[in-house]
């Protein structure tokens, strides 16, 4: 009996040692599992923080954009003779009815899209106005006025307000000028209504425009707004044209001119044609051509035909076989 005792207790023990190891191991199991899952959490939530970590910062830093390079004017002007970089680049409205001029700027005075520079020395006077290329008016996609004018008034630039003196354009509506005071200077009204300053922006409208237009522009003092002097240079056709002129009245200065000319001798029958046709006294300044002025004070009727003999000394800019037309 007590030995059948002792066999029933040896195999309840041998049983219970035999099932511990898989418990074990099943507890084992389930803490892994545990861990495993906590740690899976954690990952998740950590990298949740990162990402909205991540958000914050790049919410907080500013975006980054390439420059783009600012676009600059050419640095020299037409013909090489100035540096833009010299002269500070400001705006003026085409409009602006002032009379007063910044010094040492460069302003564009082109309507539109046209590129005209002027300039100004260090008295703010209007010295030089230059433009690659002149672009006529378009009064068929242009707001032009009636008048023909871009604008109902011009800049009071000081000198206008005296009755010979007009608000004269350097360059004229007609050829894509605006009308403030970088553009404006006082002019005498025949000259800028019947003179040379008239018959040269006739001849660039006639031309269908130029190429490097450069306007010089002198004065007598430094302290005056109004010009003594007006130097024009343009390519027309392939061709350099140059037209130089005081700011005076042609007609005072041919009337001048008239009056103190001696009167012509009555030519001798034997005068060959060399005699009659004596440049030297119709060339006043004496450089070999024959300014209409010049033709005028000589007492030659305008036009000069192609038939004359004087029109092989004088400029016929637009070809027509007439000058002074």
């Amino acid at each position: 009996m007590k030995k059948a005792t002792y066999l029933l207790i040896s195999l309840v023990m041998m049983t219970l040692a035999a099932c511990a190891p898989q418990q074990n191991q099943a507890s084992d199991k389930d803490d892994t599992k545990q861990v495993s899952e906590q740690k899976a959490d954690e990952s998740k939530k950590d990298g949740a923080k990162s990402e909205a970590a991540e958000a914050e910062e790049s919410k907080d830093e500013p975006e980054k954009r390439e420059s783009e390079p600012a676009t600059t004017a050419s640095a020299t002007s037409i013909n090489g003779d100035i540096d833009y970089s010299d002269y500070k680049l400001i705006e003026v409205d085409g409009g602006d009815r002032s009379g007063d001029r910044e010094p040492n700027v460069r302003v564009d005075i082109g309507f539109g899209d046209r590129e005209y520079w002027a300039f100004t020395n260090e008295y703010g006077q209007l010295i030089r106005v230059e433009a690659k290329e002149i672009i006529l008016q378009d009064d068929q996609t242009e707001p032009v006025k009636s008048s023909g004018r871009y604008y109902y008034d011009e800049a009071n630039v000081p000198g206008t307000e005296r009755s010979y003196l007009d608000q004269g354009h350097v360059i004229a509506d007609s050829l894509g000028g605006v009308s403030n005071a970088y553009n404006i200077t006082p002019q005498d009204s025949t000259l800028n209504r019947h003179g040379d300053q008239a018959y040269m922006e006739k001849v660039i409208r006639d031309a269908g425009g130029v190429t490097n237009f450069v306007a010089k522009i002198s004065y007598p003092d430094t302290e005056t707004q109004i010009p003594d002097h007006y130097t024009y240079t343009y390519i027309m056709k392939g061709r350099t044209v140059t037209d130089d002129f005081d700011n005076v009245n042609p007609d005072d200065v041919n009337a001048r001119a008239e009056a103190e000319a001696e009167p012509a001798a009555a030519p001798e029958a034997a005068s060959t044609q060399e005699s009659t046709h004596d440049i030297s006294k119709v060339d006043t300044d004496h450089n070999g051509r024959v300014t209409i002025a010049e033709a005028k004070a000589a007492g030659f009727k305008m036009p000069i035909t192609r038939d004359s003999w004087l029109y092989e000394y004088m400029d016929d800019r637009d070809g027509d076989g007439m000058v002074g037309e």
